[in-house]
């Protein structure tokens, strides 16, 4: 038999001591047993505890902290990092549709509802004149009351005045254009960056201003292919991520003929 430390690590295993405590330690932060936000014992406690040195110790806490488990304050030490709510963006679907079956309570908090001269960018969406008038909607998106994203959307005037009778504390604006407009959805176009946060935005996500924002911008189109709701979303990148699928399709292998 191996030699085991009493606290679960294989001295004369072959995998080394920093990988054994690293996967300790995860199941531990995964288990419940260090909640989130609470503070990790420090590196010498976890020296002490299971027996290895400094280095091992230092090592496992930096692959955790490369797959966001903890986050590390200056002088205050090691914390166990909030669980990452997700959206699946295989398919087109709202936050809250999306985040319905994993529990998740999402509710919005409406900032604005304007008529505003659509910008070149913004009209160039839409695929209307620059100038012409249209409805822009502000909204932060709160999942178990904590904020996470802010959602800025831009549609017709037309549509504005319809979505600005709906619910939209509680509904999906995409839900309502189908339910509640008729309005068939076809598909949309996603790109992804990060922006610094500045002083309003930092402010609607309740964080510090020049902090990492996931931006997203999202052109959605009918299932006539008429564009028709584009949209700035930006999320705390400590909060939420979008996760997608991607199957590698192989081209049919021809044989050339020389």
């Amino acid at each position: 038999m191996k030699n085991s430390h009493p606290n679960g690590l294989a001295v004369s295993s072959p995998v080394p001591l920093y990988n054994q405590l690293r996967e300790l330690l995860r199941a531990r932060i995964l288990d419940g047993t260090y909640v989130p936000t609470s503070r990790m014992p420090s590196e010498y406690e976890l020296c002490e505890r299971f027996g290895v040195s400094r280095i091992t110790v230092r090592q496992a806490l930096n692959d955790l902290q490369k797959e966001g488990l903890i986050f590390k304050i200056h002088g205050k030490g090691t914390f166990v990092a909030k669980p990452k709510v997700y959206q699946n963006i295989s398919s087109l679907q709202g936050l809250a549709e999306s985040l319905a079956h994993q529990g998740y309570e999402v509710i919005n908090q409406v900032r604005s509802i304007e008529y505003v001269a659509a910008t070149p960018e913004v009209a160039v969406r839409l695929a209307i004149e620059s100038g012409a008038v249209i409805a822009e909607i502000q909204r932060v998106r709160l999942i178990n009351r904590e904020p996470v994203s802010l959602e800025i959307t831009y549609v017709a005037e037309k549509i504005g005045r319809q979505l600005e009778k709906a619910d939209l504390i509680t509904r999906d604006i995409f839900l309502i254009l189908e339910n509640d407009l008729n309005i068939a959805l076809g598909h949309a176009n996603l790109a992804i960056d990060a922006i610094l946060a500045d002083r309003d935005l930092a402010q609607a996500l309740r964080t510090e201003e020049n902090t990492p924002v996931m931006r997203i911008e999202r052109l959605t189109h009918t299932d006539k292919g008429a564009p028709l709701d584009f949209e700035y979303l930006y999320y705390r990148g400590d909060a939420f991520q979008y996760r997608l699928r991607i199957d590698r399709q192989r081209a049919a292998q021809r044989r050339e003929i020389p």
